[in-house]
């Protein structure tokens, strides 16, 4: 999962785009394999293929690259929940809460992307600055469910269920399936079509 492009037409800024985004992909990979700790303007520049200068130009801190990439990757994963929210129901019978299982399964198969949005979202856990955007990705969940209910203890089980599913799919030895992912989304969304 890659941090989406920004269309940019000046060449310039659209260098300077590229190479604030390798940055942030960068972090990413860095925070998964070594943790938040093992995340430096060096480090990270180096996975990025540019020099240490790099980062401290596009940003003034590493707290500033880490807070990016949390933000980055938690507006990613918004972006595709919420195309299940707007679009209308598919006509091949496939539903959103397949959707929805089909999305996890596939954030699994990068595990140290999910890895690494973990460890941000625990820099949130104890930034309250950080936090507007962990709120925004469960604004976006609490929106899917609302699709199926207009219960808000249903709805707050279901946002505060679904990392709890991903973490413990990570922690486990064997894979969760699409069809584990979609028979709990099932039971937390009942009335699910």
């Amino acid at each position: 999962m890659s941090i989406p492009d920004e269309p940019i037409t000046d060449g310039r800024k659209a260098k300077g785009a590229r190479r604030r985004r390798a940055l942030l992909e960068a972090a990413v990979r860095v925070v998964a394999r070594d943790g938040a700790a093992g995340a430096t303007h060096r480090t990270v520049a180096q996975e990025a293929g540019l020099p240490t200068t790099a980062t401290t130009y596009y940003f003034d801190s590493i707290d500033a690259l880490l807070t990016a990439a949390l933000t980055s990757c938690m507006e990613a994963d918004s972006a595709r929940v919420r195309e299940l929210v707007e679009a209308p129901p598919a006509a091949d019978g496939t539903d959103r809460i397949r959707g929805l299982a089909l999305f996890m399964a596939d954030q699994l198969a990068d595990r140290s992307h999910l890895l690494a949005e973990f460890e941000l979202c625990l820099r949130a856990a104890r930034r309250p600055e950080l936090r507007d955007t962990t709120s925004r990705w469960t604004a976006t969940l609490a929106d899917f469910a609302r699709l199926f209910t207009d219960d808000q203890l249903r709805i707050t089980l279901f946002t505060h269920a679904y990392d709890g599913l991903l973490l413990k799919a990570l922690l486990g030895d064997e894979p969760t399936t699409v069809a584990d992912f979609e028979a709990m989304l099932r039971e937390l969304l009942p009335t699910g079509q």
